[in-house]
């Protein structure tokens, strides 16, 4: 990300964020890398799946389930700040 001024009507500057079209794409996980990231095993995610308390996950076929990653990093950052 970079910042670029820009006017405003009564000629101050403010700083807008603006992001770049080479940004990452969203990341999709499979279940051993979530395992590892969080610290749960596969019941426990699956548990707290089903009860709303971590992410769901999605389907890409009949046996293919991902996370994004970016869901699962917010729910890791939100289970460290609760603990504080």
């Amino acid at each position: 990300m970079t910042a670029n001024p820009k006017s405003v009507e009564r000629g101050t500057t403010v700083t807008a964020t603006v992001e770049h079209a080479s940004a990452r794409p969203p990341r999709l996980l499979r279940l051993p890398e979530v395992m590892d990231r969080v610290g749960l095993r596969r019941s426990a995610i699956y548990q707290r799946m089903s009860e709303g308390r971590f992410p769901k996950c999605r389907s890409l076929g009949p046996k293919c389930s991902v996370w994004v990653e970016g869901e699962i990093n917010e729910w890791i950052e939100s289970v460290a700040e609760s603990q504080h």
